[in-house]
């Protein structure tokens, strides 16, 4: 089942890239917009390039992160795929009802068919044999007779439509049975699918879980831990400088200017704020570290919506943040979403508010807290300035 996912994966991912990069029909694409998608193809090899980079050089510099990277990129499939599974099964079990109801119909159908034609059959029979003989010997009004006897044919084509009716119902009814169990069937295969695929999440979470554990075992002291939170500033801080240099060839779309929104825009994902804007992230007698974003618990599973229009500059893994997302809003204006299970958008998408592009792990334990940062460039902003009310 796997395999096949993989393969409808595949296919779909074709079908979007042809479309992005393909007319339809034969009519040439204008200049102008054979540029843009040249120009958006170029932006996405330099971004996926950068990505390529970091993971290879994570990989050379810390074995340990880089089995973090794995295990919880494997999550995040294992997420999509369930989520698939599930639509799928969703979609068939819906399926499998509008099947039933519709035999139920014609079963009702059939017996009222049936019933009817019973009766005509009894009226038939105590009538007897010969019913049109009959009636011809016994009348003398030759006229009246001739319209009875065209009364019985019309009786008689009538029992004849309706066991042609019947027939057509049963065979319908059969083949209303036999696609009911097929979709029955089909959908146990997709709960037994589903069934395993959260099988392997858990695997992969626990697996998570112990590189954790043992990432954790490697930063004795407080000392080491701030130098390590510190270095995962950094790496966030070059990334953002690289997308910014990259995403200046990208266009965001004719949208109001996001410097307008100050305030007026919506939270992404529901929940408390546990971190505030430059609160102390850790101190030590070496020095301290504050958050360049906020921190919100959420509830399991949360889904994290898109705050504003945009696109998407950034969605893989990163030391310290995750499943990350970053979103171009134009002007030098980005959005950052960490700490997620899955992303639901690639590079390159085009987002509007109140999207969902991501998931919050719905695992048991200590609810998920997702961080989100804005910033202008490379500075980053309080988002209880640009963000409306409380999450």
């Amino acid at each position: 089942m796997n395999r096949i996912l993989r393969q409808s994966w595949k296919a779909a991912a074709l079908a979007i890239g042809l479309a992005s990069f393909c007319t339809p029909g034969r009519a040439a694409l204008p200049p102008a917009a054979r540029h843009a998608r040249q120009q958006l193809a170029a932006v996405r090899a330099q971004i996926q390039a950068i990505a390529r980079r970091r993971s290879v050089a994570l990989a050379k510099r810390d074995m340990l992160g880089a089995e973090l990277r794995r295990d919880d990129l494997r999550i995040a499939a294992a997420r999509r795929s369930l989520g698939a599974l599930r639509a799928a099964a969703l979609a068939a079990s819906h399926r499998l009802d509008a099947l039933r109801l519709a035999r139920a119909r014609n079963q009702r159908s059939l017996d009222a068919g049936r019933t009817e034609l019973a009766g005509q059959i009894v009226a038939a029979y105590m009538i007897g044999r010969g019913e049109q003989l009959k009636l011809l010997l016994s009348q003398t009004d030759i006229a009246r007779a001739g319209r009875m006897l065209a009364y019985y044919g019309y009786f008689a084509r009538a029992r004849t439509a309706q066991i042609t009716a019947i027939r057509d119902r049963m065979r319908r009814l059969a083949a209303l049975s036999q696609d009911a169990g097929q979709e029955a069937l089909h959908l146990r295969n997709l709960r037994d699918d589903a069934g395993k695929e959260l099988l392997a999440l858990d695997a992969a979470r626990r697996r998570r879980a112990a590189a954790l554990l043992a990432t954790g075992r490697q930063l004795k002291t407080s000392e080491q831990n701030l130098a390590a939170l510190r270095r995962q500033a950094q790496s966030v801080e070059s990334l953002i400088q690289d997308l910014s240099r990259v995403m200046r060839a990208l266009p965001v779309g004719p949208r109001r200017n996001f410097a307008v929104m100050r305030g007026r825009l919506p939270w992404p994902v529901k929940g408390r704020l546990v971190a505030h804007f430059h609160d102390v992230r850790m101190q030590t007698a070496q020095g301290s570290l504050r958050w360049n974003g906020v921190l919100i618990a959420t509830p399991p599973g949360a889904r994290v919506r898109a705050t504003y229009y945009g696109r998407v500059a950034y969605a893989d893994w990163l030391r310290g943040l995750g499943m990350l997302m970053i979103i171009s809003h134009g002007n030098g204006y980005l959005s950052l979403y960490a700490h997620a299970e899955v992303l639901y958008k690639a590079l390159g998408d085009r987002v509007v508010p109140g999207e969902v592009i991501a998931a919050m792990s719905n695992a048991p334990g200590p609810p998920p807290q997702l961080y989100f940062e804005i910033r202008e460039g490379r500075k980053p902003l309080d988002p209880q300035f640009w963000l409306k009310g409380l999450p």
